[in-house]
């Protein structure tokens, strides 16, 4: 049987639930990830690549901007803390047992596919498909990175790629387009992407333990994996918003 690299991407992802259910974040995202990194050390050599996606969540809150792969990992909320500490037992397989891995901390992925509906850029197209007045869940204020999936698919295999240079093996690497936005200005650019213009959203104001802002450098991905997003926030969203166009003409509004 060939080698074969093994993508780590399970992981429960929403911010609300670790609140709500900090033990099964826990489970999923802290044992979970020690469960393939055991699972690669005792392969006999038959996993030679192990990508870990991760988050720029694993960083915490910070007094400068944007992250660097350098930064401690100090995450506090729950979920923070469940990225922070799998990221710490991925480099601690990497450089105790040589286990060939390296890690992805991207911003907020975006794409068609993603039926996580309090997300804001799947939840907003839902509503604005349906005729509902979109929610926002926080203030609109916080600052991200958002990142297209297919921009995201070419920093995972870039980052296999990478994983023929041993120099590599343990590293974290991060992705982003290096274009913060606040949850108000990738709204919009939802809102024009659907509709062709701005369609006033209820601001509910209730999301809480949420980092301010949260934007990555990825000066070191370029540099050492030759990795840049190929696509601008007006074109994924485009594809973005065709894809779900599509789902919700074919399946009906859920």
């Amino acid at each position: 049987m060939n080698a074969q690299p093994s993508f780590h991407l399970g992981a429960q992802t929403i911010v609300g639930t670790a609140l709500l259910d900090p033990v099964q974040t826990f489970e999923s995202n802290i044992q979970g990830t020690w469960n393939v990194l055991e699972a690669a050390r005792n392969s006999g050599g038959l996993v030679t690549k192990v990508l870990i996606a991760s988050s720029d969540k694993a960083y915490g809150s910070v007094k400068s901007l944007p992250y660097h792969e350098d930064m401690p990992l100090q995450g506090t909320g729950p979920y923070d803390v469940s990225k922070s500490c799998a990221d710490l037992l991925s480099a601690a397989y990497a450089k105790t047992y040589g286990v060939p891995l390296v890690i992805a901390r991207c911003g907020n992925i975006y794409g068609g596919g993603d039926l996580n509906w309090n997300r804001i850029v799947p939840g907003t197209i839902r509503s604005l498909l349906s005729g509902k007045r979109p929610l926002i869940r926080s203030d609109g204020l916080s600052v991200r990175d958002y990142i297209y999936i297919e921009d995201a698919v070419a920093a995972y295999l870039s980052m296999a790629r990478g994983l023929e240079d041993s120099r590599i093996v343990g590293e974290a690497f991060n992705f982003s387009r290096e274009e913060p936005l606040t949850v108000l200005e990738i709204y919009e650019q939802v809102c024009e992407s659907v509709m062709g213009g701005y369609v006033e959203p209820q601001v509910l104001n209730i999301a809480n333990h949420e980092i301010l802002s949260q934007f990555l450098s990825s000066e070191k991905a370029r540099e050492q994996l030759g990795w840049k997003s190929e696509y601008s926030l007006k074109e994924g969203m485009k594809r973005t918003v065709d894809w779900y166009k599509d789902f919700f003409g074919t399946e009906g509004n859920r």
